[in-house]
């Protein structure tokens, strides 16, 4: 089965959900982010958290999240693609589901753009119970993020700076 194609071009915001609990963790989100930019699209990035893992195997180290928002005319696969190249900048290997990376990169949600398709869910199904999602998209855009949506999120989070 293809891919459904991506809407006709138009300026939407989007946001993307990136993590790493390998290496240098701060290094690896600030490489992520210099890469987005290059598109010319992004217009923020949230705080840095950083934030115990959330399923996956016992024994992994925190992560560091951040949020970064767009304002583009790239669409859902477009982004997934910007996604899966900056994982393999980074060199990430997936071995186990929701286990340790030197980067995660998700396309979170895109304005007025619902995809449901085995390999791309925008919004991002999870977003809503992860808290680690949640408090830096709510930086970025408090409208979207109800405050009782944001307590009921699951995992704790703590601020530790900017990029």
């Amino acid at each position: 089965m293809s891919a459904a194609p991506d809407p006709p071009p138009v300026l939407r915001r989007a946001f993307i959900g990136l993590g790493s609990n390998l290496g240098d963790r701060r290094m690896e989100i600030a490489r992520a982010v210099g890469a987005l930019r290059e598109h010319g699209d992004v217009i923020a990035v949230s705080p840095l958290y950083e934030t115990d893992p959330v399923g996956g195997p016992e024994g992994q180290p925190p992560y560091v999240n951040a949020v970064v928002e767009l304002r583009t005319c790239a669409g859902p696969h477009e982004l997934l693609e910007r996604c899966r190249a900056l994982e393999a900048a980074a060199q990430r290997v997936r071995t186990v589901r929701f286990g340790p990376r030197t980067l995660d990169a998700d396309v979170l949600l895109v304005e007025g753009v619902v995809v449901d398709e085995p390999d791309l869910q925008v919004p991002h199904p999870r977003m809503w119970q992860r808290r680690f999602v949640l408090a830096p998209l709510g930086d970025l855009a408090p409208g979207l993020v109800p405050h009782d949506v944001l307590e009921r999120a699951g995992g704790a989070v703590r601020r530790v700076g900017t990029l």
